[in-house]
């Protein structure tokens, strides 16, 4: 599994997460080195709701770093950008030929998630209104995003 994040600003790293990822982990591998450093004060932060985002350890670290959280639904697939990024990267690292290896397969999902344009992003962030008055308007069904 790899984790990534991505703004109108900028786009982290993508980590590779090793083995489960628990709110610990989730807190000290992800949150504190690659996401708080990044944003800035009025940045929002739009996880999903995994287990391991909402432990008691990561929202108490959230509200200490003084990060700003949006509330999600749960299975909200059709409105959260980073869905479509993944998408988007899965089709970028399928033009190559099979890995040899993992480390192969690593290095191409970061070059392929450092080479999507940022205009492609942006739409994505900037499309948000619009994805969710399509899904109210849907009463919360398929969109077509």
């Amino acid at each position: 599994m790899v984790w990534g994040g991505i703004s109108t600003r900028l786009r982290t790293p993508l980590y590779h997460v090793v083995g489960n990822l628990t709110g610990v982990r989730y807190q000290n591998e992800i949150l504190q080195p690659l996401v708080v450093p990044a944003i800035g004060p009025r940045a929002i932060l739009q996880d999903d709701n995994a287990p391991p985002h909402r432990s008691a350890a990561v929202n108490t670290f959230i509200q200490q770093a003084r990060v700003n959280r949006m509330l999600w639904p749960a299975n909200s697939p059709d409105l959260n950008p980073i869905e479509h990024m993944w998408d988007e990267l899965c089709r970028r690292v399928q033009q190559h030929h099979p890995p040899a290896n993992l480390g192969q397969l690593l290095q191409w999902l970061q070059q392929e998630w450092n080479g999507v344009p940022r205009a492609f992003i942006c739409n994505l962030i900037h499309s948000m209104r619009q994805r969710c008055v399509e899904c109210l308007g849907h009463n919360g069904g398929h969109t077509r995003y």
